[in-house]
């Protein structure tokens, strides 16, 4: 439950940001809510698309296991985010270390308001799917318990739905 009202917190406070970097972003289909682990691609996908099926864990959510520039890290999905939300802990593993004054959006989580830092990731990869100069933002690791993959990047593929237990992600 903390991780939804987190979440939701951060979708308020990317706002503010998702204008300056709409010109990025697709149009995004109707949001969903949860998280979860790639499996094989979806027998029928379009061809030259790339797809990928998230079951539901155990808590009911989908996590992927992702590569950002390179490094290995594990994400939430969060439909009800607008960027992708990384811990400082988890940013510094890619070599992104914000200043102070680099917090400057205000986010609003379950343990009060945090600030974050704007930033943007060369590449993103999610199974097959790879997608560059995506938006993020950077929280402290006490606001954050989870990373998210929220709107910045889903919003940039062909398609992702909810359908029978799965999330399926295809670009």
């Amino acid at each position: 439950m903390r991780s939804i009202v987190t979440f939701a917190a951060l979708a308020l406070a990317a706002s503010v940001l998702v204008p300056r970097y709409a010109s990025h972003m697709g149009t995004a289909p109707a949001p969903l809510a949860l998280a979860a682990r790639p499996q094989a691609p979806i027998a029928g996908s379009a061809v030259n698309s790339r797809s990928i099926v998230v079951p539901r864990d155990a808590r009911g959510h989908f996590e992927v296991d992702a590569r950002v520039d390179g490094r290995h890290l594990s994400f939430m999905i969060d439909t009800g985010a607008s960027l992708i939300a990384l811990s400082a802990s988890n940013a510094a593993r890619l070599g992104i270390h914000p200043v102070q004054s680099e917090f400057v959006a205000e986010v609003k989580t379950a343990n009060g308001t945090v600030r974050a830092a704007p930033t943007r990731l060369d590449e993103v990869e999610v199974g097959d799917i790879v997608l560059r100069d995506v938006a993020a933002l950077v929280l402290p690791d006490a606001a954050l318990s989870d990373n998210l993959l929220g709107l910045s990047f889903l919003s940039r593929l062909r398609r992702f739905e909810y359908t029978d237990g799965k999330l399926v992600l295809e670009q």
